[in-house]
Parts: structure tokens; C-alpha cells; sequence
């Protein structure tokens, strides 16, 4: 009786066994499709979050941007309108001159080398109107003053060095025009902007003057005045000043190539004499 009792159990224990193993078996894909939905609603969570911190900076930074225009805005009223407007008046004529000459003086530039040989090769065959006609349609300064070489190429060598030389000049001077008021108002500028702190200290003593008292309320206002248009004119000035430079070397190297180019024309004009004028 022991025995079958001990039989029954033990074959009681190996199906409960194989039941727990088929129903693991069993749960186990469900498991994984549960794990891999809880992986996604993970990563999608962590995209989301992604973009909405992406909005928070990119929301912060237009926000910084209107604060500082806002700032700007507010110091420029602060400032006193009347030196603030001049200031302000000073940088507008200054930049206008600063890009009119910038855009000029980007025009003015041209392929010389390949000019010159252009105009090498026409003389080279004897064509004087071609070379003429090279020069006429090209832009530049360089171009004009190779023209002004090959209008006068029949009457020899010196002459033809002589317009270079005094054509030159004068494209030179039209390079550097209006540079002198460019300069007015980079000096204009902070000048300004100290008769502003000047006024500024002014109005701060008048106001101790007036209220018997020497306290930092009192004083505040005048001082904030002085500072900000000395700001402002110093910030205008220095905005000229880096124009001004980046003209100045716009314009050093157009004379060193007018220079450069009216020698190599005066050489191609001697070969010219040398072949066609024996």
C-alpha cells in the first residue's frame, strides 16, 4: 500500500513538473512581446522628452535674443534720446559710407593677369584695336589705366609711362574717396558719446544741488546717463573702425595691383615697339 501511494505521488510531482515547464514555455514569448513594448514606450518616451527639451533651449534662446534686443532698446531710451540719436545718426552715415566703398571696391577687382594677357596676345599679332577694345570692356581701374597706355601706344614709350603713371593717381584718389568722412564719424562717435557722460555729470551734480543731499538715488540717474552714451559711442566707433580697416586693405591692394599691372603693360608695349616699330 506504501508503495503505490508512493507511486501515485511521484507521478503526481513529474506531471505538476511538465505542467510548470509547458506553461514557462508558454508565458516566456508573451514575456519578451511585454519587455519589448515596455523597450519602446521607453525610447519613445526618451524622444519625446528629446524634442521637448530641444523646444525649452530653442524657446529660451528667442527668448534671450528679444530680452537683449529689448535690453538695447531699453538702454538706448535711458541714454538720453538727444546725444543717443546723434549716436546713432553717426553710425548709420558711417556704415552707409563703409558699404558703399566696400561694394566698390569689389567691383573695382579683376583677373589683371589674365587682362594683361589678353591684351599680350592681341598686340603680339599687331591688333592695337583689340587691345583697346579689351581694355574698354573690362571694369576696373586697371582697366582704365592699360587703356590709357594703349591710347597713347604710337607715341612711344615715355609718354605711355606718363599717362600710366598720372591716370594712376587718379584712380588712386577715386579708390580712397569718402574715406575722410568715415573717419569723421569713427572719431564723431565716442566724442559724442563724452559730451553725453559730460552732460550726464551735470545733470547728477543739478540734481544734488537740488535735493541738498548727496545720496545714491540722487546721483544714479545722471550717472547711468553718462555711462550708457559713452557706451554706445565707444561700440559705434569700434563697429567703424574694423569697416574702415577691412577698406583700407581692400584698398592697398588695389594700388599694388594698378602698380603692378601698369609695369608689366609698359613691358608688353616695349616688346610691342620692338616687333612692330623697327
Amino acid at each position: 500500500m506504501k508503495k503505490v501511494f508512493a507511486f501515485v505521488a511521484m507521478m503526481g510531482l513529474l506531471t505538476f513538473g511538465v505542467n510548470q515547464t509547458i506553461n514557462a514555455q508558454e508565458e516566456a514569448p508573451a514575456i519578451e512581446e511585454v519587455a519589448q513594448e515596455d523597450s519602446a514606450a521607453v525610447d519613445t518616451l526618451a524622444a519625446a522628452e528629446d524634442v521637448e527639451a530641444e523646444d525649452v533651449i530653442a524657446e529660451e534662446e528667442e527668448d534671450d535674443a528679444k530680452g537683449l534686443h529689448k535690453t538695447i532698446k531699453v538702454k538706448f531710451i535711458e541714454g538720453s534720446a538727444g546725444f543717443m540719436a546723434l549716436v546713432a545718426v553717426a553710425m548709420i552715415f558711417g556704415l552707409a559710407l563703409c558699404i558703399e566703398r566696400i561694394i566698390f571696391l569689389s567691383l573695382s577687382e579683376i583677373n589683371s593677369k589674365k587682362l594683361l594677357e589678353d591684351i599680350q596676345a592681341a598686340l603680339e599679332n599687331g591688333d592695337v584695336e583689340g587691345a583697346k577694345a579689351i581694355c574698354r570692356d573690362t571694369r576696373g581701374p586697371v582697366a582704365s589705366i592699360c587703356y590709357q597706355g594703349m591710347l597713347r601706344i604710337d607715341e612711344g614709350l615715355d609718354v605711355v609711362e606718363r599717362s600710366v603713371v598720372s591716370y594712376g593717381s587718379v584712380q588712386a584718389s577715386n579708390l580712397e574717396k569718402n574715406l575722410s568722412w568715415i573717419t569723421l564719424f569713427i572719431a564723431m562717435s565716442p566724442s559724442l558719446g563724452f559730451l553725453g557722460t559730460v552732460i550726464g555729470m551735470v545733470q547728477a551734480f543739478d540734481d544734488i544741488q537740488k535735493a541738498g543731499d548727496i545720496s545714491p538715488n540722487v546721483v544714479a540717474g545722471g550717472m547711468k546717463v553718462a555711462l550708457i552714451t559713452t557706451i554706445f559711442g565707444i561700440i559705434v566707433a569700434l563697429i567703424l573702425q574694423v569697416f574702415y580697416n577691412y577698406i583700407l586693405s581692400k584698398v592697398e591692394a588695389l594700388n599694388t595691383d594698378m602698380e603692378d599691372s601698369s609695369v608689366s603693360l609698359l613691358d608688353i608695349i616695349m616688346k610691342y615697339n620692338l616687333k612692330f616699330k623697327k
